[in-house]
């Protein structure tokens, strides 16, 4: 296992907002944790009974579908950095707006188990990035929202990202609702 894909990134690693993310990440190989935790995630949404798909705990808040398709978008986008600043290009990069994402991506008109595919593919790319990087790659960052990035960081930020949809999605979407 190497050190760089195991060792949780440091506070001045990423943005401070990210820190309750990379908090859920439990210790070890983040690349071995992105690979495995995606099959609970799936198991959970395709689980969930058809009429719950549309379902907003709140008014003003996504549906289950608008979560899936949230997930997938913001992997895609924190996927990309690491791509960026693994190669060496440490060009900052903006911020992207998901409250304007999420009613662009037509979910309704999607099938929740066409949205975890998705996702599912989304991940497999990710991890096949994350599984071919060299060691030298995890510590290099750049800006990305206005603030310092590293790619390590950057991977147990996507991780964390997930396990917190996950969670409000067993608590407020699928939990007692679906009961």
């Amino acid at each position: 296992m190497s050190t760089a894909t195991s060792s949780r990134p440091e506070t001045g690693e990423f943005n401070p907002y990210y820190a309750g993310y990379v908090a859920l990440v439990p210790d070890g190989d983040v690349r071995a944790t992105l690979r495995t935790q995606i099959a609970d995630t799936a198991a959970l949404l395709l689980a969930a009974p058809t009429n719950l798909h549309e379902h907003r705990y709140a008014a003003g808040k996504w549906s289950v579908k608008e979560v899936v398709a949230h997930m997938a978008d913001t992997e895609r986008v924190l996927a990309y950095r690491i791509l960026r600043f693994a190669r060496g290009d440490d060009t900052p990069l903006a911020s992207f707006d998901e409250q304007l994402w999420a009613p662009a991506a037509g979910c309704e008109m999607r099938t929740l188990p066409s949205l975890v595919a998705e996702f599912e593919a989304v991940r497999a790319a990710t991890a096949a990035l994350l599984q071919g990087l060299p060691p030298e790659a995890w510590t290099r960052g750049g800006q990305a929202s206005g603030a310092a990035v590293t790619v390590r960081a950057l991977a147990w930020i996507i991780a964390g990202h997930e396990l917190h949809h996950r969670a409000i999605l067993e608590g407020r979407y699928l939990g007692p609702v679906g009961s």
